[in-house]
């Protein structure tokens, strides 16, 4: 094997490795809002993940079975759909459960968890217990090869593109609408926002829908490298808590730096060792930082 071909695999490699990160980080971001922003431990994240998902492969079959000739056209309307039923979801798992147990962490961590293993059941009744696979438009197969011996998927620079326009209009919205700005002031100081007039039950509210909504793309991408099943979200839910933790707890761009970390070493790992293994390196690594800086990469200082 010459210097060239550990170079491309090398590469490959590191890609996979950012296929895994734009998946990681968009769970991540909603997370960080819900769990950063608001202290809640939402453990049916992951199942806003799968509501995505499932909403990805509702109209693949809808476009095949009604409308042939759309199945080149769907994957960006489902997208669009798969935030807004999460978000819909989202807003009203608030209202319903979580509006009565905020500063209540033990509580919220063992409601969800309910509220999770109850999505799982009615995706496993809906949908089958199987796994499944929505049929993607011929535009994201195949792969895009800018040197010979690399072979780079191009679904996997739709997900980097999806995520980068993402993490782009959250950040926006956080520092530069309305609601990031009543979101900031919540966090900051909740009675005074309330004070100046904030109603932070619906910026609560609304905060934790958009999480939620976000965690809904997050399963649209992930679609797109793997199948979707009932328990697909709750694999990912472990690893979107350590994004979360290891960035910062209010720090959405120790999120992205904790995402990208976490993924490549997870998948350059993986090159050299099993995957359980490159897990038990990964997470030893992140126990080690955190021993010595336990607040996060990047944290954020607010007064509660």
């Amino acid at each position: 094997m010459t210097l060239t071909d550990m170079m491309n695999i090398g590469l490959m490699q590191g890609f996979a490795g950012l296929s895994l990160f734009s998946v990681l980080l968009l769970m991540g971001l909603g997370l960080a809002i819900i769990f950063g922003q608001m202290g809640v431990i939402n453990m049916a994240h992951g199942e806003f993940m799968t509501i995505g998902a499932y909403t990805i492969y509702l109209f693949s079959h809808l476009a095949e079975a009604y409308a042939p000739k759309l199945v080149q056209a769907y994957f960006p309307f489902a997208i669009a759909a798969a935030f807004l039923f999460a978000f819909a979801v989202g807003w009203a798992v608030e209202w319903l459960v979580i509006r009565h147990l905020y500063r209540r962490p033990l509580d919220t961590l063992l409601a969800t968890w309910g509220l999770s293993l109850a999505m799982q059941q009615i995706f496993r009744s809906t949908f089958g217990a199987k796994e499944v696979s929505p049929t993607l438009p011929d535009w994201l197969m195949g792969s895009w090869a800018p040197a010979e011996g690399l072979d780079i998927p191009i679904n996997g620079l739709f997900v980097m593109g999806l995520t980068l326009l993402v993490t782009a209009g959250v950040l926006i919205a956080l520092y530069k609408s309305r609601w990031g700005l009543r979101v900031r002031a919540t966090v900051a100081n909740r009675v005074m926002a309330n004070a100046t007039g904030i109603n932070t039950r619906q910026t609560d509210r609304l905060t934790f829908a958009i999480g939620c909504g976000i965690a809904g793309v997050a399963g649209a991408a992930f679609t797109t490298i793997g199948s979707t099943g009932p328990t697909s979200g709750s694999l990912y839910i472990v690893d979107a808590f350590l994004v979360v933790t290891f960035g910062g707890a209010a720090s959405l761009f120790g999120t992205v730096v904790s995402a990208f970390g976490i993924a490549q070493t997870q998948s350059i790992s993986e090159f050299f060792m099993t995957g359980s293994m490159a897990k038990v390196l990964t997470l030893s690594a992140i126990v080690v930082i955190l021993m010595f800086r336990p607040q996060g990469l990047f944290a954020v200082k607010v007064r509660r």
